[in-house]
């Protein structure tokens, strides 16, 4: 029950494997085997990040390469599993692909996207058993993880909360640089979450190191108040 992601990397084109329940598979770079120079956003730590849009029949994921301000599309995709299925295997594909794309792209970071209970309980608990495998995967390869709202995600990629699938694709495909729309939307969304986390991510790296400056600056006054009461 393997997931075949075998395919020719260095062009952007969709494919579907032979495999019916396979993922579907785009590769936007090279990939993690090939990293971007550090120097080219000066000391900037780089990051891989995994974007996970959970869902029993699709699970949307992407992966996106960070070095300071700058979003890299490493490749998305979507495992996608039939309706006619057992559930114990089709969560069971889920977690196996998601742990083959881990180990593909090596993230250190991963975003998930969180269960929205809305009118349909029925779905909604279909998606948590999704979401809750990807999980386990993401746990066995010990990632950081990060969950947020379908509201986060939007409002940071769009600056919407309540933006449609189509803006989303749109925005995402501006912010990574991609000559086309993501898609199906369910990585689309994987990459929205992975861009939220980053923004999210920076933001709060920016916010320590100003912190640190400023507690750095606030001492140093002390200090030389204190060795001129010693000298005198």
């Amino acid at each position: 029950m393997r997931t075949d992601l075998t395919c020719a990397i260095l062009r952007c084109d969709a494919f579907f494997t032979q495999e019916p329940q396979a993922a579907i598979l785009n590769i936007c770079s090279i990939g993690a085997a090939i990293r971007v120079a550090a120097d080219s956003e000066g000391d900037r730590p780089q990051v891989i990040i995994l974007g996970i849009d959970p869902g029993l029949a699709n699970t949307g994921w992407g992966v996106i390469d960070q070095q300071g301000p700058r979003s890299r599309c490493l490749a998305y995709g979507c495992v996608v599993t039939r309706a006619g299925e057992p559930v114990a295997q089709r969560l069971a594909l889920i977690h196996d692909a998601i742990r083959e794309v881990i180990a593909r792209y090596a993230p250190e970071e991963v975003a998930v996207e969180s269960v929205f209970f809305g009118t349909n309980a029925k779905s909604a608990f279909a998606t948590g058993q999704a979401r809750g495998v990807a999980l386990l995967a993401t746990a066995d390869a010990a990632l950081i993880l990060g969950e947020y709202s379908p509201v986060q995600i939007k409002s940071a990629v769009v600056g919407s909360g309540s933006a449609d699938k189509k803006q989303v694709q749109y925005m995402v495909r501006t912010i990574l640089a991609l000559d086309h729309e993501p898609s199906p939307d369910h990585a689309a969304d994987a990459l929205a979450a992975a861009i939220c986390h980053a923004s999210l991510r920076s933001r709060a790296i920016l916010d320590t190191e100003a912190a640190a400056r400023l507690a750095e600056k606030a001492t140093v006054p002390r200090s030389v108040n204190a060795l001129g009461r010693g000298a005198a």
